[in-house]
């Protein structure tokens, strides 16, 4: 008998409202109803997040780690976009 097991997930959770999304793990599911429900019972039992995505892992594409001197090298002649240019008072706790 062949073994099929489901699609891998990708999981990420916001903590609180305000906040971005963080990739927390992964999960196997069937379809995304129960990639939500798998990532809720796995990453958030103690309450810990108030929004959960799930991604198809094979959706997801990344750049290669080769390349990245070409592929961010264009960044380099935009100095204005560094946040050296900026004072952030110590009483904003989140950007």
């Amino acid at each position: 008998m062949e073994r099929r097991e489901f699609p891998l997930w990708e999981v990420f959770v916001r903590a609180r409202n305000g906040l971005n999304h963080k990739h927390v793990g992964s999960v196997h599911a069937a379809d995304d109803r129960m990639a939500i429900e798998a990532a809720r019972d796995t990453y958030t039992r103690r309450m810990e997040g108030v929004s959960l995505w799930v991604v198809p892992s094979a959706s997801i594409v990344a750049s290669d780690p080769g390349q990245a001197e070409v592929l961010f090298a264009p960044a380099e002649d935009k100095v204005y976009r560094h946040p050296t240019f900026y004072v952030v008072p110590d009483n904003v706790k989140h950007l």
